[in-house]
């Protein structure tokens, strides 16, 4: 309740006396000396002061990101606070007089706003109210990737194919979500958006970044509906750079990988590709041992790897196909079904025929540069493969013309 001040209008009585005038020249007392009095003037009545608190006493469902305004009408605002629980929200008077909060509220709390404002006279009051935010059935948190393999690291260099990939912890609206996104590029660029499944998106430019590129991401999913019962927990962001421009080209018909930094080639390098053919998985899957053609991304680096058939479907040791190879050394991943570029000194055909089950073999001292040397998001562009890489296996983003590439934005 506002306390209002009371006004009392006091009545001053005025006593007027009257003074012996001694004789006087007619002899007559006309009164011409008498003194008369002026009523006192009533005191004008001070307004009280009028505090209005948005959003307004009793309300529910209120977004947390809703700023709190609180005004006041004949009278200044004097001090404002607003809590929940021992929780301070923080905010500040304007130049226009009012006060407005400046950090977030939470999900599903009371809410209760102190203001203590005076009149025009100095006269102080205070008014309390209080609201209820809104409490979503579910939320969906945000982490950001490098790939499935690999979250993306704040602040780090990453290579030319790099996507910005944001992952959501449920399945989200993609419309409302896209919308959600905030993605800053410098120097700027166009980009699109490809969902990978309806939790994870994907954004890319047309063609591979530039050596030197910055990309903001920043996700305002805070009070944001992104499904019929979810909204988005909390906001997010992030940044990277991008390196260097490394692209290598590695030729499934001259075995050869040729490896180039901003445009300029730096090393080439004798190889064995996929062989060729193909078999059938312990569970009836078709196994290609090609590798697979077009851009892939690099994923990821191991100093030393076992690589087993196992892996990928051939379990049976009397299968001619079926190989445990334990400590390879200096291994590049580059998609999710096990491609990798690495150390084959086993290999007596390098640069002259492809014998491996879909990796790109390399003498121990290419393969040791190129563990070196590359980058997560570096770009290994494999030609002349009859076999694609599909978009969905490691980070085939690259792989698909950009008009027909997720959607504009």
């Amino acid at each position: 309740m506002i306390q209002r001040r009371k006004v009392i209008i006091g009545a001053v009585g005025l006593a007027a006396a009257a003074t012996a005038a001694g004789c006087s020249g007619s002899g007559k007392g006309d009164g011409g000396n008498s003194w008369v009095g002026t009523p006192a003037e009533a005191a004008t009545p001070t307004a009280p002061v009028r505090v209005t608190v948005t959003p307004a006493a009793s309300s529910t469902g209120v977004s947390p990101v809703a700023p709190i305004v609180v005004s006041a009408a004949d009278g200044t605002i004097q001090t404002v606070t607003v809590t929940s629980g021992k929780t301070k929200v923080a905010g500040k008077l304007q130049e226009d007089g009012t006060w407005r909060s400046s950090g977030d509220l939470a999900y599903g709390k009371k809410y209760t706003v102190t203001v203590t404002a005076a009149d025009s006279a100095g006269v102080k009051s205070t008014e309390n109210a209080s609201f209820t935010t809104l409490k979503p059935e579910k939320t969906a948190t945000v982490t950001f990737q490098a790939n499935a393999m690999m979250a993306l690291k704040e602040g780090k260099t990453y290579g030319a194919g790099q996507p910005v990939i944001v992952r959501f912890s449920r399945a989200v609206d993609k419309n409302a979500a896209e919308k959600a996104i905030e993605i800053t590029t410098s120097p700027a660029v166009k980009g699109k958006f490809y969902w990978r499944d309806d939790r994870t998106v994907h954004w890319r430019p047309a063609k591979y970044w530039t050596a030197g590129t910055r990309i903001d991401v920043k996700v305002t999913a805070l009070g944001v509906k992104l499904g019929k019962t979810t909204y988005g927990a909390k906001n997010a962001s992030t940044s990277f750079r991008i390196g260097r421009q490394l692209i290598a080209i590695s030729d499934n018909r001259t075995h050869m990988t040729k490896v180039y930094i901003d445009g300029k080639l730096v090393r080439t390098m004798k190889s064995s590709l996929g062989k060729g053919g193909g078999t059938t998985g312990a569970n009836g899957e078709r196994i290609n041992y090609w590798t697979a053609g077009g851009p892939h991304v690099v994923l990821g680096k191991k100093r030393k790897h076992t690589m087993s058939s196992a892996s990928y479907g051939v379990t049976d040791p009397k299968d001619p196909n079926y190989y445990v190879s334990e400590n390879i050394e200096f291994c590049t991943r580059i998609s999710y079904s096990g491609e990798y570029l690495h150390a084959a000194p086993w290999n007596g055909s390098l640069g002259r025929a492809n014998l491996s089950h879909g990796c790109v073999n390399l003498s121990t001292a290419d393969a040791k540069w190129v563990y070196n040397t590359f980058l997560v998001g570096d770009i290994v562009d494999v030609r002349n493969s009859p076999r694609k890489l599909p978009i969905w296996n490691g980070l085939g983003d690259w792989t698909v013309d950009f008009d027909k590439y997720g959607r504009d934005t």
